[in-house]
Protein backbone atom coordinates (compact mmCIF):
# COMPACT_ATOMS: atom_id res chain seq x y z
CA UNK A 1 0.00 0.00 0.00
CA UNK A 2 1.43 3.37 -1.01
CA UNK A 3 1.49 6.52 1.10
CA UNK A 4 2.10 9.68 -0.92
CA UNK A 5 2.57 11.60 2.33
CA UNK A 6 5.86 9.78 2.87
CA UNK A 7 7.32 11.51 -0.18
CA UNK A 8 6.36 14.90 1.27
CA UNK A 9 8.04 13.97 4.56
CA UNK A 10 11.12 12.78 2.69
CA UNK A 11 11.33 16.04 0.74
CA UNK A 12 11.26 17.97 4.01
CA UNK A 13 14.01 15.73 5.42
CA UNK A 14 16.20 16.18 2.34
CA UNK A 15 15.92 19.95 2.50
CA UNK A 16 17.03 19.79 6.14
CA UNK A 17 20.05 17.65 5.25
CA UNK A 18 18.73 14.51 6.92
CA UNK A 19 19.16 11.01 5.51
CA UNK A 20 16.22 9.16 3.99
CA UNK A 21 15.71 5.57 2.93
CA UNK A 22 14.22 4.49 -0.39
CA UNK A 23 13.79 0.73 -0.52
CA UNK A 24 17.23 -0.81 -0.06
CA UNK A 25 19.21 2.44 0.03
CA UNK A 26 19.94 4.94 2.79
CA UNK A 27 20.75 8.32 1.21
CA UNK A 28 22.36 11.47 2.56
CA UNK A 29 21.78 14.56 0.35
CA UNK A 30 25.07 16.23 -0.53
CA UNK A 31 23.57 19.67 -1.15
CA UNK A 32 22.10 20.18 2.33
CA UNK A 33 24.23 17.93 4.57
CA UNK A 34 27.62 18.83 6.06
CA UNK A 35 30.82 17.04 7.13
CA UNK A 36 29.50 16.31 10.61
CA UNK A 37 26.35 14.65 9.27
CA UNK A 38 28.42 12.72 6.74
CA UNK A 39 30.63 11.38 9.53
CA UNK A 40 27.55 10.27 11.46
CA UNK A 41 26.02 8.70 8.36
CA UNK A 42 29.22 7.04 7.18
CA UNK A 43 31.87 6.80 9.92
CA UNK A 44 33.84 4.21 7.92
CA UNK A 45 34.15 6.67 4.99
CA UNK A 46 33.12 4.05 2.47
CA UNK A 47 29.74 5.29 1.19
CA UNK A 48 29.88 5.81 -2.60
CA UNK A 49 28.37 8.85 -4.31
CA UNK A 50 25.18 8.60 -6.36
CA UNK A 51 25.04 10.99 -9.32
CA UNK A 52 23.05 11.30 -12.51
CA UNK A 53 24.36 10.11 -15.86
CA UNK A 54 24.25 13.67 -17.19
CA UNK A 55 26.59 14.83 -14.46
CA UNK A 56 28.72 11.68 -14.61
CA UNK A 57 29.25 12.18 -18.35
CA UNK A 58 30.96 15.51 -17.70
CA UNK A 59 33.29 13.64 -15.32
CA UNK A 60 33.93 10.97 -18.00
CA UNK A 61 32.18 8.35 -15.86
CA UNK A 62 29.29 7.47 -18.17
CA UNK A 63 29.38 6.22 -21.71
CA UNK A 64 27.40 7.93 -24.47
CA UNK A 65 24.51 5.50 -24.21
CA UNK A 66 24.12 6.15 -20.48
CA UNK A 67 24.48 9.90 -20.96
CA UNK A 68 21.58 9.85 -23.43
CA UNK A 69 19.36 9.45 -20.33
CA UNK A 70 20.76 12.31 -18.22
CA UNK A 71 18.63 11.60 -15.14
CA UNK A 72 19.64 7.92 -14.97
CA UNK A 73 21.70 6.92 -11.88
CA UNK A 74 25.46 6.36 -11.77
CA UNK A 75 27.38 5.23 -8.67
CA UNK A 76 30.87 6.62 -8.04
CA UNK A 77 33.39 4.76 -5.88
CA UNK A 78 34.37 6.46 -2.62
CA UNK A 79 38.04 7.13 -3.24
CA UNK A 80 40.15 8.26 -0.23
CA UNK A 81 40.13 11.88 -1.42
CA UNK A 82 36.34 12.06 -1.76
CA UNK A 83 35.58 13.99 1.42
CA UNK A 84 32.53 16.20 1.80
CA UNK A 85 34.11 19.12 -0.08
CA UNK A 86 35.12 16.88 -2.98
CA UNK A 87 31.65 15.34 -3.11
CA UNK A 88 30.12 18.82 -3.24
CA UNK A 89 32.34 19.64 -6.21
CA UNK A 90 31.31 16.36 -7.83
CA UNK A 91 27.62 17.22 -7.34
CA UNK A 92 27.54 20.83 -8.51
CA UNK A 93 28.78 21.68 -12.04
CA UNK A 94 28.78 25.38 -11.19
CA UNK A 95 31.98 24.67 -9.25
CA UNK A 96 33.85 23.01 -12.10
CA UNK A 97 35.80 26.11 -13.12
CA UNK A 98 36.64 27.07 -9.52
CA UNK A 99 37.37 23.62 -8.08
CA UNK A 100 40.00 21.44 -9.76
CA UNK A 101 38.81 17.86 -9.30
CA UNK A 102 41.44 15.45 -7.99
CA UNK A 103 40.29 12.24 -9.63
CA UNK A 104 40.45 9.81 -11.14
CA UNK A 105 36.94 8.72 -10.31
CA UNK A 106 35.56 5.26 -10.97
CA UNK A 107 31.99 4.23 -11.67
CA UNK A 108 30.95 1.01 -9.92
CA UNK A 109 27.93 -1.30 -10.28
CA UNK A 110 24.69 0.23 -9.05
CA UNK A 111 23.15 -0.80 -5.78
CA UNK A 112 19.37 -1.26 -6.21
CA UNK A 113 19.04 0.56 -9.59
CA UNK A 114 15.31 1.23 -9.29
CA UNK A 115 15.71 2.76 -5.83
CA UNK A 116 18.69 4.82 -7.05
CA UNK A 117 16.68 6.21 -9.97
CA UNK A 118 13.85 7.06 -7.58
CA UNK A 119 16.29 8.94 -5.34
CA UNK A 120 17.33 11.20 -8.22
CA UNK A 121 13.68 11.76 -9.07
CA UNK A 122 12.93 12.70 -5.46
CA UNK A 123 15.78 15.21 -5.52
CA UNK A 124 14.24 16.85 -8.59
CA UNK A 125 10.84 17.03 -6.90
CA UNK A 126 12.54 18.66 -3.91
CA UNK A 127 14.30 21.17 -6.20
CA UNK A 128 17.73 19.93 -5.12
CA UNK A 129 20.89 18.69 -6.82
CA UNK A 130 20.55 14.98 -7.66
CA UNK A 131 23.51 13.74 -5.60
CA UNK A 132 23.75 11.56 -2.49
CA UNK A 133 26.08 9.54 -0.34
CA UNK A 134 24.65 6.02 -0.35
CA UNK A 135 24.64 3.06 2.04
CA UNK A 136 22.65 -0.15 2.07
CA UNK A 137 22.48 -0.03 5.85
CA UNK A 138 22.28 3.08 8.02
CA UNK A 139 19.63 5.07 9.85
CA UNK A 140 17.20 7.42 8.10
CA UNK A 141 14.69 10.03 9.22
CA UNK A 142 12.07 8.84 6.72
CA UNK A 143 11.63 5.56 4.86
CA UNK A 144 9.61 5.32 1.69
CA UNK A 145 9.16 3.18 -1.38
CA UNK A 146 9.41 3.91 -5.09
CA UNK A 147 5.62 3.59 -5.21
CA UNK A 148 5.29 6.36 -2.60
CA UNK A 149 7.21 8.72 -4.90
CA UNK A 150 5.11 7.70 -7.89
CA UNK A 151 1.92 8.35 -5.91
CA UNK A 152 3.18 11.77 -4.85
CA UNK A 153 3.52 12.82 -8.51
CA UNK A 154 0.26 11.22 -9.62
CA UNK A 155 -1.75 13.89 -11.45
CA UNK A 156 -4.97 11.97 -10.74
CA UNK A 157 -4.71 13.16 -7.12
CA UNK A 158 -5.24 16.76 -8.27
CA UNK A 159 -8.59 18.31 -7.26
CA UNK A 160 -10.23 21.73 -7.47
CA UNK A 161 -9.57 23.61 -4.23
CA UNK A 162 -11.24 26.99 -4.86
CA UNK A 163 -12.54 29.26 -7.59
CA UNK A 164 -13.55 32.92 -7.85
CA UNK A 165 -14.17 35.73 -10.31
CA UNK A 166 -10.93 37.55 -11.18
CA UNK A 167 -10.99 40.49 -13.60
CA UNK A 168 -7.54 40.80 -15.21
CA UNK A 169 -5.95 43.39 -17.49
CA UNK A 170 -6.90 41.69 -20.74
CA UNK A 171 -10.14 40.04 -19.60
CA UNK A 172 -12.55 41.51 -17.08
CA UNK A 173 -14.79 38.44 -17.38
CA UNK A 174 -12.18 35.94 -16.11
CA UNK A 175 -12.54 33.29 -13.43
CA UNK A 176 -9.61 31.77 -11.53
CA UNK A 177 -9.60 28.13 -10.41
CA UNK A 178 -6.97 26.69 -8.05
CA UNK A 179 -5.99 23.02 -8.03
CA UNK A 180 -3.89 21.07 -5.53
CA UNK A 181 -3.08 17.62 -4.24
CA UNK A 182 -3.44 16.63 -0.56
CA UNK A 183 0.34 16.54 -0.01
CA UNK A 184 1.60 19.06 -2.59
CA UNK A 185 3.09 22.35 -1.42
CA UNK A 186 2.09 24.41 -4.46
CA UNK A 187 -1.13 25.00 -6.36
CA UNK A 188 -1.71 24.96 -10.11
CA UNK A 189 -4.08 27.59 -11.47
CA UNK A 190 -6.47 27.92 -14.40
CA UNK A 191 -7.75 31.24 -15.68
CA UNK A 192 -11.02 30.86 -17.59
CA UNK A 193 -11.66 33.72 -19.99
CA UNK A 194 -14.95 34.37 -21.78
CA UNK A 195 -17.87 31.95 -22.12
CA UNK A 196 -18.17 28.55 -23.88
CA UNK A 197 -19.36 28.95 -27.46
CA UNK A 198 -19.85 25.33 -28.47
CA UNK A 199 -16.31 25.16 -29.85
CA UNK A 200 -13.12 23.84 -28.22
CA UNK A 201 -11.52 26.53 -26.04
CA UNK A 202 -8.20 28.11 -26.95
CA UNK A 203 -5.85 26.76 -24.27
CA UNK A 204 -2.36 27.84 -23.27
CA UNK A 205 -0.14 25.73 -20.99
CA UNK A 206 2.18 28.18 -19.24
CA UNK A 207 4.85 26.89 -16.87
CA UNK A 208 5.60 29.14 -13.92
CA UNK A 209 8.59 31.42 -14.47
CA UNK A 210 9.24 33.79 -11.60
CA UNK A 211 12.13 35.49 -13.37
CA UNK A 212 10.20 36.07 -16.58
CA UNK A 213 6.61 36.46 -15.39
CA UNK A 214 7.22 38.66 -12.33
CA UNK A 215 10.70 40.17 -12.74
CA UNK A 216 10.74 40.85 -16.47
CA UNK A 217 13.74 38.65 -17.30
CA UNK A 218 15.03 39.04 -20.85
CA UNK A 219 16.81 35.64 -20.80
CA UNK A 220 13.59 33.88 -21.81
CA UNK A 221 10.32 34.78 -23.52
CA UNK A 222 8.01 33.63 -20.71
CA UNK A 223 6.69 37.01 -19.59
CA UNK A 224 5.78 38.21 -23.09
CA UNK A 225 4.35 34.76 -23.88
CA UNK A 226 2.06 34.96 -20.86
CA UNK A 227 0.85 38.43 -21.76
CA UNK A 228 0.33 37.53 -25.43
CA UNK A 229 -1.52 34.34 -24.50
CA UNK A 230 -3.99 36.23 -22.32
CA UNK A 231 -4.62 38.67 -25.17
CA UNK A 232 -5.08 35.85 -27.70
CA UNK A 233 -7.49 33.92 -25.47
CA UNK A 234 -9.54 37.05 -24.79
CA UNK A 235 -9.66 37.84 -28.51
CA UNK A 236 -10.88 34.30 -29.26
CA UNK A 237 -13.88 34.81 -26.99
CA UNK A 238 -13.39 31.62 -24.98
CA UNK A 239 -10.36 29.90 -23.59
CA UNK A 240 -8.27 28.79 -20.64
CA UNK A 241 -4.78 29.63 -19.44
CA UNK A 242 -3.28 26.86 -17.30
CA UNK A 243 -0.54 28.21 -15.02
CA UNK A 244 1.53 25.18 -14.04
CA UNK A 245 3.82 25.20 -11.00
CA UNK A 246 6.67 23.57 -12.91
CA UNK A 247 9.39 26.20 -12.77
CA UNK A 248 12.45 25.68 -14.93
CA UNK A 249 10.86 22.92 -17.05
CA UNK A 250 10.15 21.03 -13.85
CA UNK A 251 13.49 21.33 -12.02
CA UNK A 252 12.55 24.19 -9.69
CA UNK A 253 13.68 27.78 -9.25
CA UNK A 254 17.03 27.13 -7.55
CA UNK A 255 18.12 24.56 -10.13
CA UNK A 256 16.95 26.87 -12.91
CA UNK A 257 19.24 29.58 -11.55
CA UNK A 258 22.06 27.03 -11.46
CA UNK A 259 21.32 26.36 -15.11
CA UNK A 260 21.49 30.12 -15.78
CA UNK A 261 24.96 30.18 -14.17
CA UNK A 262 26.05 27.38 -16.50
CA UNK A 263 24.65 29.31 -19.46
CA UNK A 264 26.87 32.20 -18.43
CA UNK A 265 29.78 29.75 -18.75
CA UNK A 266 28.80 29.08 -22.37
CA UNK A 267 26.38 26.13 -22.23
CA UNK A 268 22.98 26.31 -23.89
CA UNK A 269 19.77 25.60 -21.97
CA UNK A 270 19.72 21.91 -22.93
CA UNK A 271 23.31 21.21 -21.95
CA UNK A 272 22.95 23.22 -18.74
CA UNK A 273 20.03 21.04 -17.62
CA UNK A 274 21.76 17.79 -18.47
CA UNK A 275 25.04 18.83 -16.80
CA UNK A 276 23.04 19.43 -13.64
CA UNK A 277 21.73 15.89 -14.01
CA UNK A 278 18.17 16.53 -15.09
CA UNK A 279 16.13 15.56 -18.12
CA UNK A 280 15.95 18.15 -20.90
CA UNK A 281 12.29 18.68 -19.96
CA UNK A 282 11.06 17.28 -16.63
CA UNK A 283 7.55 18.74 -16.79
CA UNK A 284 4.48 16.54 -16.37
CA UNK A 285 1.78 17.62 -18.81
CA UNK A 286 -0.50 15.01 -17.26
CA UNK A 287 -1.17 17.70 -14.66
CA UNK A 288 -2.56 19.97 -17.37
CA UNK A 289 -4.66 17.13 -18.77
CA UNK A 290 -6.12 16.46 -15.33
CA UNK A 291 -6.96 20.16 -14.88
CA UNK A 292 -8.75 20.26 -18.22
CA UNK A 293 -10.62 17.07 -17.37
CA UNK A 294 -11.79 18.55 -14.06
CA UNK A 295 -12.96 21.63 -15.97
CA UNK A 296 -14.91 19.43 -18.38
CA UNK A 297 -12.81 20.33 -21.42
CA UNK A 298 -11.52 17.26 -23.26
CA UNK A 299 -11.24 18.89 -26.71
CA UNK A 300 -9.02 21.96 -27.05
CA UNK A 301 -7.22 24.23 -29.47
CA UNK A 302 -3.69 24.48 -28.10
CA UNK A 303 -1.71 27.71 -28.31
CA UNK A 304 1.87 26.40 -28.51
CA UNK A 305 4.99 25.90 -30.61
CA UNK A 306 5.92 22.79 -28.60
CA UNK A 307 4.78 19.44 -30.09
CA UNK A 308 5.63 17.85 -26.73
CA UNK A 309 2.71 19.64 -25.13
CA UNK A 310 0.35 18.28 -27.80
CA UNK A 311 1.68 14.76 -27.27
CA UNK A 312 1.56 15.11 -23.49
CA UNK A 313 -2.11 16.11 -23.50
CA UNK A 314 -3.18 13.53 -26.06
CA UNK A 315 -1.38 10.76 -24.13
CA UNK A 316 -3.69 11.59 -21.21
CA UNK A 317 -6.91 11.57 -23.22
CA UNK A 318 -7.24 15.25 -24.21
CA UNK A 319 -7.90 15.78 -27.93
CA UNK A 320 -6.01 18.67 -29.52
CA UNK A 321 -8.16 19.69 -32.47
CA UNK A 322 -5.72 22.39 -33.60
CA UNK A 323 -2.23 23.58 -32.72
CA UNK A 324 -2.18 27.38 -32.88
CA UNK A 325 1.33 28.88 -33.32
CA UNK A 326 2.49 31.33 -30.68
CA UNK A 327 5.09 33.67 -32.19
CA UNK A 328 6.94 36.44 -30.36
CA UNK A 329 9.98 38.47 -31.44
CA UNK A 330 13.39 37.77 -29.92
CA UNK A 331 15.71 40.12 -28.04
CA UNK A 332 19.53 40.04 -27.84
CA UNK A 333 19.40 38.21 -24.49
CA UNK A 334 17.12 35.34 -25.51
CA UNK A 335 18.06 34.74 -29.17
CA UNK A 336 20.26 31.76 -28.34
CA UNK A 337 17.69 30.34 -25.92
CA UNK A 338 14.94 30.45 -28.54
CA UNK A 339 17.23 29.02 -31.22
CA UNK A 340 18.07 26.13 -28.88
CA UNK A 341 14.36 25.43 -28.33
CA UNK A 342 13.89 25.37 -32.10
CA UNK A 343 16.98 23.35 -33.03
CA UNK A 344 17.30 20.96 -30.08
CA UNK A 345 13.84 20.49 -28.58
CA UNK A 346 11.68 20.55 -31.72
CA UNK A 347 9.73 23.78 -31.19
CA UNK A 348 7.85 24.84 -34.31
CA UNK A 349 5.94 27.81 -35.64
Amino acid sequence: MTDARQAARAIDALRRGWPVRIGGLALLPIETADPVRLNTFDPAEQAPVLLSAGRAETLKLANQREAAVPDAPVLVDRAPWVDFAAATALADPQLDLATPLKGPFRAIPLLHPEDAAAALRLARIAGMLPAFFVREDGDAEVSLSVADIDAHEDAVRLTIAARARLPVAHAEDAEIVAFRTPEGAGEHVALLIGMPQGQPPLVRLHSECLTGDALGSLKCDCGPQLDAALKAIAASGWGILLYLRQEGRGIGLVNKLRAYALQDQGFDTVDANTRLGFAIDARDFGVAARMLDLLGQRNVRLLTNNPGKVAGLEARGITVTERVPHFLPTNPHNERYLATKRDRTGHQL
